[in-house]
């Protein structure tokens, strides 16, 4: 592409303007001869330190904030890193007709996971791309699914568009982070559809205060989202009505969910072991439907993913089917399966005592009358040590019982980081080695008994050392039922 078009301006020199590039990068340790370097001001580098070395692996341009010289043509711009997430739409050109993206500090992997699904349903063929990588639910052969962030670097994220549009997917669920949004990644999606979950205290070592991290997260709906698209808003907080008035301001239509009276509602008529049975209101018709999801906050969730499919036009019918099979997200509140007795065992990837708190909040709500709630977790190494004896204390006041394991102890000795854990539960059982732990958290459940597998969730390795050891907490609680006569989710 021609230097010109991919910058979308005009050029002082003519030679510059017609000069081909073949490709971008904000990383001059992958830049090829022929690509353009966009020397880009980070948290923990400047990219400016690096033109050197990317004129030397063959830049054939530079974009960067100030007039410097170079061997090379330099592009200028007050704003490079929203330019060089345009310059990417531009080169990978190709993105799906039908984009979303959700925003929020909680819920946005498992909307996005169930908006795909509800896409599915519907006939399209549908990704998601967030957290959890980029997901088909299907063939997604050739295709490259795993993701360095949330919200992938501008390059990344346009040549995963481009690759969809490659695999025939026209639908799109993807997050947005707060980080992605602040550094102008979403810049030049091309995005028709835009949801909001809820606000809390969140990231403030990277923005600058509770408002700058709203103003981020408001940049989806004012400044990326087309001016004719649809904001998705959840209703049932306050800063729900801050931001529905904000996308209000900019022009933007608003379909409000969450409360009795919005487009959608849902209300809990029922818990039970492996799922929630709950009345859903779209466009004020009631329907009662029995969800195969465990956790009272997947309310929020499901009641914005399905809002946002009303707003793509997917007909009520297809999607209060398909809520009858949705499946939640890789490594949150997921069924691994059943015991031979009958105990129905959860994985999650609470690894924060916030987070373990809240998973065994929502899962004590879940447990038959005279049943028991049993947890396996540890802690990582070479990370936040103040959780551990934090963790153990939350085990030990909402579990009925506690096995204490390793999860991923890295450099640090992994006795010493259990017996941190065990200090604030020492009626816990303490097993190393995480398969055994497994193994014998299986075999403690009894019939009517919940059990929680947490820490790991998605995670499919141990990292001792400088060594990552394959493990899954799913795959391994697949394995000892299928050896035991226990069942599969």
């Amino acid at each position: 592409m021609r230097l010109d078009e991919l910058a979308h301006k005009k050029l002082p020199d003519a030679n510059m303007a017609s000069l081909d590039i073949c490709g971008l990068s904000a990383d001059s340790r992958t830049v090829q001869p022929g690509y353009l370097f966009a020397a880009l001001a980070g948290v923990e580098a400047d990219g400016r330190s690096f033109i050197g070395q990317a004129i030397e692996n063959g830049a054939a341009a530079i974009l960067t904030q100030e007039p410097i010289v170079t061997s090379v043509p330099v592009v200028t711009s007050d704003n490079p890193r929203r330019d060089l997430a345009l310059m990417a739409a531009r080169f990978f050109e190709a993105q799906p007709s039908h984009i979303a993206a959700i925003t929020g500090t909680n819920g946005k992997t498992s909307s996005a996971i169930f908006l795909r699904q509800l896409f599915a349903a519907a006939g399209h063929k549908a990704a998601s791309l967030g957290t959890l990588g980029i997901e088909m639910g299907g063939d997604s052969e050739g295709l490259e699914t795993m993701l360095d962030h949330t919200t992938p670097e501008p390059v990344r994220l346009h040549a995963a568009l481009r690759d969809l549009v490659a695999h025939q997917v026209t639908h799109v669920a993807m997050e947005a982070s707060s980080h992605g949004l602040a550094q102008f990644r979403l810049d030049g999606v091309q995005l028709s559809l835009a949801g909001f979950t809820n606000l809390s205290r969140d990231h403030l070592d990277y923005h600058s205060g509770p408002e700058a991290y709203a103003a981020a997260k408001q940049r989806l709906f004012t400044d990326i989202l087309a001016a004719d698209g649809t904001a998705v808003i959840t209703m049932t907080h306050e800063a729900g009505l801050a931001m529905a008035a904000a996308c209000t301001d900019a022009g933007r239509k608003v379909l409000k969910v969450g409360r009795v009276g919005d487009a959608v509602h849902m209300a809990i008529t029922a818990r039970r072991a492996t799922g929630l049975n709950v009345a859903i209101e779209i466009d004020g018709a009631r329907h009662h439907v029995a969800l195969p999801l465990i956790g009272d906050f997947q309310k929020e969730n499901l009641t914005l993913a399905l809002g946002m499919a009303r707003a793509a036009g997917i007909d009520s019918a297809i999607m209060l089917e398909a809520c009858r099979d949705l499946q939640a997200p890789r490594g949150r509140m997921q069924l691994a399966g059943r015991t031979y007795e009958g105990a129905a065992v959860f994985v999650d990837y609470a690894h924060t005592p916030h987070a373990l708190e809240n998973a065994l909040t929502a899962l004590r709500r879940h447990v038959p009358e005279g049943g028991r709630l049993l947890v396996m977790f540890g802690c990582g190494g070479d990370r936040d040590s103040g959780k551990r004896p934090e963790m153990g204390a939350v085990a030990a006041n909402h579990a009925d019982m506690v096995f204490v394991t390793d999860d991923n102890p890295r450099h640090e000795d992994a006795a010493d980081i259990r017996a941190a854990i065990m200090a604030t539960c020492p009626d816990a059982t303490e097993i190393g080695d995480r398969g055994a732990a497994i193994d014998a958290v299986l075999a403690a459940a009894q019939v009517d008994d919940l059990v929680l597998l947490a820490g790991k969730g998605h995670e499919s390795g141990q990292i001792i050392g400088d060594i990552i050891l394959p493990f899954d907490d799913v795959t391994m609680v697949r394995s000892i039922l299928a050896s035991k006569g226990g069942h599969h989710a």
